[in-house]
């Protein structure tokens, strides 16, 4: 029972961040009107893996000496850049953008993969979540040994990998109702929103 509860736990409490509104669901909702169901997948197949590359880090030890004001603000500032980037982007490729709403192909698995992996550790919130939330989490799993720690861990990727696929899918149904001109409105929002983010990270970076 008490890997029961770590799981729900760790369930419950991935999923109350993954449902706030942020770059990874704004790149989720955009790519699942062109590539589909898939998207969600994809992209959280990347951010677990990223995922994993944190808490190996953590494990080692690692997430102390990092966990600093200085380090936390030069982490900030580069997804800041990273985030601006990315959204400028995107509104500098709308004229150009096109979509055939009766086709079922959508944008490369690969790149879907590596946007996952782009979005999440450009979010800078993602970074001190897990230095602070996720590393008492798994302080507090690895108490009960290996096994702990595997329930907390598949609770935390299948909140997030269950959220993204019901938001990819709905997205996705929605494809043959989508005109070219409402296509491009959502994709200049999302970059909007992902530029806003990146703002509001830097900013509060640099007053810090």
């Amino acid at each position: 029972m008490n890997y029961f509860y770590i799981f729900v736990g760790s369930f419950a409490i991935a999923l109350s961040g993954a449902i706030a509104p942020g770059p990874l669901l704004v790149t989720v909702i955009s790519n699942s009107l062109k590539s589909g169901f898939k998207t969600g997948p994809l992209v959280i197949l990347g951010h677990a893996i990223l995922e994993i590359c944190m808490v190996a880090v953590l494990v080692m030890g690692l997430g102390r000496f990092i966990n600093t004001p200085s380090v936390i603000r030069v982490i900030s500032i580069a997804g800041a850049a990273i985030l601006l980037y990315f959204g400028i982007e995107i509104l500098h490729s709308l004229p150009s953008v096109s979509i055939n709403l009766d086709s079922r192909s959508g944008g490369k698995s690969s790149n879907l993969f590596f946007q996952g992996i782009a979005m999440s550790i450009s979010n800078p919130y993602w970074t001190v979540w897990w230095l602070t939330i996720g590393l008492g989490l798994l302080l507090s799993s690895w108490k009960s040994g290996i096994p702990g720690f595997l329930f907390f861990f598949s609770g935390h990727i299948l909140a997030d990998l269950a959220w993204y696929s019901f938001i990819s899918f709905n997205f996705s149904k929605g494809r043959r109702f989508l005109s070219l001109r409402l296509y491009r409105i959502i994709m200049g929002t999302s970059a909007v929103v992902i530029i806003l983010f990146g703002l509001y990270f830097g900013v509060n970076a640099c007053l810090s």
